[in-house]
């Protein structure tokens, strides 16, 4: 999203019948020995890639796209799928016309399409290349039945709050370890007269990233992954304190630029701008590492204007909770397979490094390729992390539940963020709305 599957200008997305071609023009030469395909082998073959990114994340994968055509003559075409890939991907798989290559931002689709039959195995070269450069978490979050269909080529570390340093300056504030400072923080940028947070509520997604944040640190790791995985219900104790613990933000309008409505309708790109653009309106917002891309598409500069921070621990750890997304062969032919190794290798992941707002969980990746310390310091947390990387929650579940605009967790957050009185309600529809998707 999701992940969030942290997706910057999503809710922008072309339609979904707009392809867009790329010239096999040069792209940087990342200085990492990737795949051993090249020399023009492909000359002449025609392949469809489907992802969810458009805006700067567009930009950054059209560089690993770029990447590949000069390495192997092949010509590629990007094909946006829209907000929500899973549908996407199912109509033009029913309708006989699926791309080679999809990317799938939530882990929950990967064993779905894989029952289905829809997507296919990685070949033996493939998986070798993915067992080199790949911790074992990332590898089981590609794996279905025992076999191994998803390459995560994009990671995303969800657990970070940006703000524009000059509003932390002017108030006094300095960035909050845990919740209760981090109320305290919101309380005196209020007071100061700074709007404290741009809360992204008009993408759902958003609101599953601040729950699963809290969850993980006040709740634990296991309990985390027992309520992914739905081994126990939404309507746990645990899920309704860390709804009471999110209200202590969401319930003070005063908190979110332009009050509640103005929360449940602003989209993440728009909150970047509320944060950090020429008539900053807000001092800081939850968001993934990708947000610095976007970031640069202000006047403001990552490292400087705008920092981040950790997000607040609830409990005794700080959480590391983040996303993925996952190339799968839709098609299994020479060019797919080509792609694949080539999405396998350090080489791929430089080129949209390079560019920034990107994190590789490809362990073969030179920091030194990522543009700035911020991101280099993001991105070591999530290859250190290793097997105790938290997936996103809403990912792991199936579509309809976590992945799906205006129904299941995306709805039930907006719900409970225009009204955050409502603990008991919104964890029962929670736990309503999983079990009719797990039963689908």
């Amino acid at each position: 999203m999701r992940s969030n599957r942290f997706a910057v200008m999503r809710g922008t997305a072309l339609a979904t019948g707009l392809l867009l071609a790329l010239a096999a023009c040069s792209g940087d030469d990342s200085g990492d020995k990737g795949g051993d395909s090249g020399g023009q082998t492909l000359k002449g073959v025609k392949l469809e890639v489907a992802a969810v990114w458009t805006g700067a994340e567009g930009n950054g994968f059209k560089k690993v796209l770029e990447g590949f055509q000069k390495k192997t003559g092949a010509t590629v075409t990007l094909t946006p799928t829209g907000d929500n890939t899973a549908t996407f991907l199912q109509t033009k798989i029913q309708g006989g016309a699926p791309p080679d290559v999809a990317m799938l931002p939530q882990q929950g689709v990967i064993a779905e399409f894989a029952k289905k039959g829809w997507i296919k195995p990685l070949s033996p070269e493939v998986q070798t290349l993915v067992k080199q450069n790949y911790a074992k978490v990332w590898q089981d979050f590609g794996t279905a039945d025992g076999k191994l269909y998803g390459l995560y080529f994009k990671a995303g570390n969800k657990s970070l709050v940006w703000y524009r340093t000059k509003a932390f300056q002017d108030a006094g504030v300095q960035p909050p370890a845990d919740w209760a400072s981090f109320v305290k923080a919101a309380q005196t940028l209020s007071d100061a007269g700074t709007t404290p947070l741009a809360i992204a509520g008009g993408d759902g997604w958003t609101l599953t990233d601040w729950f699963e944040n809290v969850y993980a640190s006040q709740a634990g790791v296991e309990k985390y992954r027992q309520l992914s995985k739905h081994e126990i219900k939404w309507t746990d104790p645990s899920v309704k304190q860390a709804l009471k613990t999110l209200a202590e933000i969401w319930s003070k309008p005063t908190f979110m630029s332009g009050g509640v409505a103005g929360a449940n309708s602003l989209l993440m790109d728009q909150a970047v701008t509320t944060v950090f653009g020429d008539q900053p309106k807000a001092a800081m917002l939850s968001g993934a590492d990708v947000v610095s891309a976007n970031i640069t598409e202000t006047k403001s500069k990552v490292g400087t204007d705008a920092l981040v921070f950790p997000f607040p621990k609830t409990g005794e750890k700080p959480p590391l909770v983040g996303a993925g997304d996952a190339a799968v062969m839709l098609k299994d032919n020479k060019g797919s397979q080509e792609f694949m190794k080539y999405l396998a290798s350090p080489e791929a992941a430089a080129q949209w490094a390079k560019v920034g707002g990107y994190i590789s969980p490809n362990k073969g990746l030179d920091m030194s390729n990522y543009p700035d310390e911020v991101q280099r310091t993001s991105a070591k947390a999530v290859i250190d992390a290793g097997d105790d990387f938290l997936f996103d929650m809403s990912d792991l579940y199936p579509a309809a539940f976590g992945g799906t605009k205006g129904s299941g967790e995306w709805k039930r957050l907006q719900d409970f963020l225009k009204n955050p009185n409502s603990v008991d309600a919104t964890a029962a529809g929670l736990e309503s709305d999983a079990a009719k998707a797990m039963k689908s």
